[in-house]
């Protein structure tokens, strides 16, 4: 006989505390439509007010940043087609969401972008050649990640988020004043890293704002078939975090947006995920042929949603900006693109003992065995090339040897 079936007894099943929801589902849920300021509607719209009362210099300095950014994209597209890097995962088109991450932070936040973030590395100042190491193929990373607060580019999806909580974390438990925010494109979002670190960061309201640039395709997997979600900003409410919905050709809503998430942190009111609405002008690298997977009709739209052109209308219908204004933002960004490929053009210096460089701080006795043997060799090719002297021919080149960085620090141990 079940509990059920015994006579004189009713059984009125309560569900345990534990079954009661612990947060409001409703703050957390994303607006129907993408924030968005600029082109909305003047009368009674409260994000219009947002872009009026925006102050005059910010929006001329997001207005240069964009300018510098497509022109960045555009050089480094070539250099690639050149052969000077490697690979370019362009963000043509994104230069909005990239540029509005890396303005939204202060000096001490950290910036933990994946290999499609370069551009918002360069808006965060570092050298643009170094932004490019790893996709020229030397160094895992040109620039020292403590000094400027950005972590290497991740080219696995998704791993830096969980990074990026954990650098959220410990300057929780001391106490330090660090957001850390995390970029990642759709297809990211379809990684078991992303749920992860949502999941940490929520439980432990950490300072951490996860940016998500849904640009429409990872590689050539459209976003319907990654995700039944209504929007992926929905997936945070799963975890307990709000979610928000921008527009993410729309520079100021996405500055605005992110500002507020990064300060909801910084507060104690713990993580926020932003789902930016963009879309992906270029292939998803040089090796891709994106014709293969989206018909040349869909790009048309966003053409004429491009955020250069967005802000530059804006700006000039208010008398923000004029043609001498536009040639100096050009002018610049010219500027930028010679740098690049001036620098780019030259010869890495390469040596082959880097590869035991940076690898840990104290080296394994397996690593200095390597290394020992590797050195061995070089010496042996360069005595070998000593001998062969001239007849070698100018044709055979210089023979593998110690580079004058190695040689360097070789004297200084």
């Amino acid at each position: 006989m079940t509990v059920l079936e015994q006579s004189g007894r009713a059984y009125h099943p309560a569900p345990p505390p534990a079954w009661q929801p612990r947060t409001d589902a409703a703050p957390l849920l994303p607006d129907p439509e993408p924030y968005r300021v600029l082109g909305a509607s003047a009368a009674g719209d409260t994000a219009r007010g947002a872009v009026e009362e925006a102050d005059a210099g910010l929006l001329r300095e997001l207005y240069r940043a964009l300018v510098t950014g497509r022109r960045y994209n555009e050089q480094a597209t070539t250099l690639t087609k050149q052969g000077r890097l490697a690979v370019y995962p362009s963000t043509t088109g994104q230069e909005a969401c990239q540029v509005a991450a890396a303005r939204a932070l202060r000096p001490q936040d950290w910036l933990f972008p994946s290999y499609r973030d370069t551009l918002a590395v360069v808006a965060r100042g570092v050298d643009p050649v170094a932004a490019l190491t790893l996709l020229r193929g030397d160094w895992h990373t040109g620039y020292d990640p403590a000094e400027h607060r950005i972590a290497p580019l991740c080219t696995p999806l998704a791993t830096q988020l969980p990074h990026a909580v954990g650098v959220a974390r410990a300057a929780q438990l001391k106490g330090d004043d660090v957001v850390a925010l995390a970029l990642v494109g759709d297809g990211g979002t379809s990684e078991g890293d992303f749920h992860e670190a949502l999941n940490f960061a929520a439980v432990w309201r950490a300072p951490v704002v996860f940016l998500v640039q849904n640009n429409g395709y990872a590689i050539s997997v459209p976003l319907a078939k990654q995700t039944a979600a209504p929007s992926l900003a929905h997936k945070a409410v799963g975890y307990g975090m709000p979610g928000r919905l921008v527009d993410g050709n729309d520079v100021v809503a996405a500055y605005e947006v992110l500002t507020e998430a990064v300060e909801r942190a910084r507060g104690g009111g713990g993580p926020t995920l932003v789902e930016a609405v963009t879309y992906r002008m270029d292939a998803h690298t040089n090796a891709d042929d994106a014709t293969r997977y989206r018909p040349e009709g869909e790009i048309e739209p966003w053409r004429d949603h491009d955020p250069v052109a967005l802000l530059e209308r804006e700006l000039t219908g208010r008398g923000l900006l004029d043609e001498a204004d536009v040639a100096a933002a050009r002018a610049a960004a010219e500027e930028l693109a010679a740098g690049m490929r001036e620098r780019l053009h030259e010869d890495a210096e390469l040596d082959p003992v880097d590869l035991f460089t940076h690898v840990y701080a104290e080296p394994t006795q397996q690593l200095r065995a390597q290394e020992s043997l590797l050195r061995a060799e070089l010496a042996a090719e360069l005595e070998d090339g000593a001998e062969d002297g001239p007849e070698a021919g100018p044709e055979a080149g210089p023979a593998p040897g110690r580079t004058a960085r190695q040689r360097a620090g070789e004297e200084g141990r």
